[in-house]
């Protein structure tokens, strides 16, 4: 298993499919005030939802690199007759893309945030959230992704599948926010949801992307 992950990490670092995301990330970032204006209270106000969501899109971008370069290969047939069992395969592959993609923009939350002129507490919480609701993110993806893996130009379909299920998972990262901002009170319990909804989805997301990954090889 950490063999498989440290496979996937050390191609997609090389492959450039990581800076893909930071580079969109940074992109929409960058680009949003000019688009708002120069209001910095709107901006502080909306900025960690804006963070949020370009988190989130950057992570789509990445979705359909995660079954489909080992299809074409061949690759995949192999870890489906393996001796590693598939959920254990998929919670591998999103734990090699989660660090290759989800980290850094985690880690770059913070500088990008001084261009929305979000406070210093809200920074700290917008980081704190992605960083235990981004995995969710992931593993919902991973799902999509094998479902849309046989399909002809399924990138887009991963996203479809993908967009409705990961908007809990938006909400309560920036209610965390919000609450942090707003009051020091409501920032645990929509924190702690975020953190559960990761939990639920590492155990479920592997056992269905696995299933739908064995539907598409059969």
């Amino acid at each position: 298993m950490v063999t498989l992950m440290l496979r996937d990490l050390r191609l997609a670092l090389s492959g450039g499919g990581a800076a893909t995301g930071l580079v969109f990330f940074l992109a929409l970032v960058v680009t949003m005030p000019f688009g708002i204006g120069p209001d910095l209270n709107l901006l502080s106000r909306i900025g960690p939802a804006i963070l949020w969501i370009g988190a989130l899109l950057s992570t789509l971008l990445s979705l359909d690199r995660l079954f489909q370069a080992d299809r074409d290969d061949g690759t995949l047939e192999g870890l489906l007759v393996g001796p590693l069992p598939l959920p254990l395969v998929v919670l591998a592959k999103c734990a090699a893309l989660w660090c290759a993609t989800c980290l850094p923009l985690v880690a770059a939350a913070p500088v990008l945030g001084l261009f929305l002129a979000v406070e210093p507490p809200a920074l700290l919480a917008v980081t704190a959230t992605l960083l235990v609701g981004s995995p969710a993110l992931v593993l919902i993806g991973a799902v999509g992704a094998a479902v849309a893996v046989s399909l002809p130009r399924g990138g887009v379909l991963v996203s479809v599948l993908v967009l409705p299920l990961v908007i809990p998972v938006l909400i309560f990262g920036v209610t965390a926010t919000s609450g942090a901002v707003s009051d020091p009170a409501p920032f645990t319990a929509p924190f702690l949801i975020l953190i559960a909804l990761t939990l639920f989805f590492g155990v479920l997301g592997p056992v269905a992307a696995a299933f739908a990954l064995r539907a598409a090889g059969d």
